[in-house]
C-alpha cells in the first residue's frame, strides 16, 4: 500500500511539473508568434509602401476621428498619404493602392499641351470646421465617411451637394494657385525640353510665383517631418524636398524649369540650413543660372535662429502658426538683400604651408567665450546627439558651459594675443576676452548686440550696407549681462574689411555657429556677394526693425 501511494505521488508530481512547464512556455510561444506575425506584417506594409505611388506613412493613432476610405469603418490606426490625404486600415492598404490615384506630379496625358485639369476628389476625413463651397454649411460633422475634398484647391463639398458639374469642372487650385506648380505646366515644359526649346514664356501665366519648400528634418524636434507632409498636401509634391535625402544644389535645379526671377524658396531649418541653401544658390551663379536665382524665406526650426529673427520670421517655430498662414506670409514678403562675407583663415608658422581655410559668413564671426561655448556644445552633441532634441535642452547646455567659463576664464587676456585692423587701421584693444564681428542685427539667440541699451544711442545695424559691426566682450558673464540688457558691449567700430591676427596660443573661433580650435593665424573678412532674401514685416521682434529697412 505504501509503495502504490509513493507511485501515485510521483505521477502527480510529474503532472504538476508538466502543467507548470506548459503554463510558462505557452505565453512565451504566444509572444514569439505575435512578434513573428508583427514583423511579417511590417515587412508586407513596407513592401506596399515601397512599390506604391502614394507617400504612405503609418501611425498608431490618428489625431482626429478617421474612417477607412475603402471599407468606411472607423479606424484608430493605419496608414495615411502625405500627398493626397487618403486614410486606410491595414487590411485595405493594398486595395486602396489599386483604387485611388495619388496627386499627379506631371500630367500623364501626352496628347497636345493641356492648360487645365479637373478636380481630384477624395471622399471622407475632411478637415475639422471646414465649410462646403456650395451651401456654405459645415462639413465632416457626421460620424461616418462623408463629404469630398479636392486635393489641389482644398475645396470641400457635402455628399448631397456634389453634382456632376463639380466632378468635371476645371480645378482653380484655390487660394495658393500662384504658388502651386500645376502638373500640366511641368508636362508642357518637359515636352519643350524634349524638343530642345527653352523659351518658357508661353507657359509662364500658369506659374506666377512658384514656391519651393526645403526642409531639414533633423532640425526642430521632428517638426520638419510634420511640415513636409503638410506642405505636400497643399502644394505639388515635386515642390517639397527633404534635405536629409537630397542636397540643396540638386533640389534647386527645379528652378531652371520655372519662370525666371519668380521662384521663392522656403527653408525650414536653422541658420546652418539657410547657409547651406545659400551656398547652393551661389553655385547656380557660377553655372551661369543667374536668371533662375530664387528669393529665400526662412521658417526657423533651429536653436539660435538669429538670421531668421533679423529677417522678421521669428526666433523659433513650434507649430503655433498654420501652414496656410506660412504660405500667405511667403506670398506677402518683401524682397531684400543680405550681405555674404568671405572669411579666410591663413595659418602661421609651422602650419603656414597648409591651404587657407575659407568660410562663407552670413551672421557673425567670433573669437573668445561665445565661440568656446559653441565648441563645447558641438563636442558634446557629437558624442550624444540623442540628448539634443529640443531648444530648451540646447540652451540649458549653453548655459552650463557659459557658467563654467565664468569660473575658468579660458579666454582671458585676448587683447594681448590678437591684433585687430578695421579697413587697414590698427585698433587699440582694451582688456577683452572676446571679439565678435556682426553682419546681422541679432546675436546669441535674440540679442541686438550693436544697438545695446541705455543712454548710448547707436544707429541700427543693417545687413545690406556692406559694413560689418565689430564689438568686444569682457567674458561669459558680460555676454550674459548683454543678453538680459544689463550691459552694453565694447563697440570697436564698423568696417568694410576686418583683419584679425592671432599671434600666439590656441583660441576657439566660430563662423555662424560652426566652431573650431585655431592656432596662430591671420583672419581676413571681405565682402563676397549678396543673397536675395524675403523679409516678413508681420513678425517684428524689435520696434526699430521697420525703420531699419525703410532708411
Amino acid at each position: 500500500m505504501e509503495g502504490s501511494g509513493d507511485a501515485s505521488w510521483t505521477v502527480a508530481d510529474w503532472r504538476l511539473a508538466l502543467w507548470t512547464l506548459f503554463s510558462v512556455l505557452l505565453p512565451v510561444l504566444i509572444t514569439a508568434w505575435c512578434s513573428f506575425q508583427r514583423s511579417r506584417r511590417q515587412l508586407l506594409i513596407r513592401d506596399i509602401f515601397r512599390k506604391s505611388e502614394h507617400d504612405w506613412r503609418y501611425t498608431d493613432l490618428f489625431g482626429q476621428p478617421s474612417y477607412c476610405c475603402v471599407c468606411a469603418q472607423h479606424i484608430l490606426r493605419g496608414a495615411f498619404c502625405d500627398c493626397c490625404g487618403l486614410r486606410v486600415c491595414e487590411s485595405c492598404l493594398k486595395k486602396a493602392d489599386q483604387l485611388f490615384l495619388c496627386k499627379e506630379i506631371m500630367m500623364r496625358s501626352t496628347a497636345g499641351a493641356p492648360s487645365s485639369m479637373p478636380h481630384h476628389w477624395i471622399r471622407g476625413n475632411v478637415p475639422l470646421c471646414s465649410c462646403c463651397i456650395v451651401c456654405k454649411q459645415q462639413c465632416g460633422t457626421q460620424p461616418k465617411l462623408c463629404d469630398y475634398r479636392c486635393v489641389w484647391c482644398q475645396y470641400i463639398v457635402h455628399d448631397e451637394c456634389m453634382v456632376d458639374s463639380l466632378r468635371t469642372e476645371d480645378c482653380t487650385f484655390g487660394e495658393f494657385k500662384d504658388l502651386i506648380i500645376p502638373p500640366y505646366y511641368l508636362s508642357a515644359i518637359n515636352q519643350m525640353r524634349k524638343e530642345k526649346r527653352t523659351s518658357y514664356e508661353k507657359v509662364v501665366p500658369y506659374c506666377r510665383m512658384p514656391v519651393m519648400v526645403l526642409a531639414n528634418t533633423r532640425s526642430g524636434n521632428n517638426m520638419g517631418e510634420i511640415l513636409l507632409g503638410e506642405f505636400k498636401m497643399l502644394l505639388n509634391p515635386v515642390q517639397v524636398f527633404d534635405l536629409s535625402k537630397i542636397a540643396p544644389a540638386k533640389a534647386l535645379q527645379l528652378c531652371t524649369w520655372l519662370p525666371g526671377n519668380a521662384v521663392r524658396v522656403l527653408v525650414c531649418g536653422g541658420d546652418g540650413t539657410v547657409g547651406w541653401v545659400l551656398d547652393a544658390i551661389d553655385e547656380m551663379k557660377i553655372k551661369g543660372q543667374e536668371q533662375y536665382i530664387p528669393q529665400v524665406a526662412v521658417l526657423p526650426l533651429g536653436t539660435g535662429n538669429d538670421l531668421s529673427n533679423t529677417l522678421g520670421w521669428g526666433a523659433g517655430y513650434a507649430g503655433e502658426v498654420s501652414v496656410e498662414q506660412i504660405l500667405r506670409n511667403v506670398m506677402e514678403a518683401d524682397g531684400i538683400k543680405l550681405d555674404r562675407w568671405k572669411v579666410q583663415v591663413t595659418n602661421k608658422g609651422y602650419y603656414s604651408l597648409r591651404k587657407p581655410k575659407v568660410f562663407t559668413m552670413n551672421n557673425y564671426f567670433s573669437v573668445g567665450p561665445d565661440a568656446l561655448m559653441a565648441l563645447n556644445f558641438h563636442a558634446h552633441r557629437e558624442k550624444t546627439p540623442s540628448l539634443f532634441s529640443s531648444r530648451i535642452i540646447n540652451k540649458a547646455v549653453y548655459f552650463f558651459y557659459g557658467t563654467k567659463d565664468c569660473l575658468v576664464q579660458e579666454c582671458k587676456d585676448l587683447n594681448k594675443k590678437v591684433e585687430l585692423e578695421l579697413d587697414g587701421e590698427r585698433i587699440e584693444l582694451p582688456n577683452l576676452e572676446g571679439i565678435i564681428v556682426l553682419n546681422i542685427g541679432y546675436w546669441g539667440g535674440g540679442c541686438r548686440l550693436w544697438e545695446g541699451m541705455g543712454d548710448e544711442p547707436y544707429p541700427l545695424a543693417r545687413h545690406d550696407d556692406g559694413l560689418l559691426e565689430v564689438v568686444g566682450v569682457h567674458g561669459s558673464f558680460h555676454c550674459a549681462q548683454i543678453q538680459v540688457k544689463l550691459a552694453n558691449p565694447v563697440r570697436l567700430g564698423q568696417a568694410h574689411t576686418v583683419r584679425l591676427i592671432l599671434k600666439s596660443s590656441k583660441m576657439p573661433m566660430q563662423v555662424d555657429g560652426e566652431p573650431w580650435a585655431q592656432g596662430p593665424c591671420t583672419v581676413t573678412i571681405t565682402h563676397k556677394t549678396h543673397a536675395l532674401m524675403l523679409y516678413h514685416s508681420g513678425e517684428q521682434t524689435d520696434d526699430d526693425d521697420a525703420s531699419s529697412l525703410s532708411e
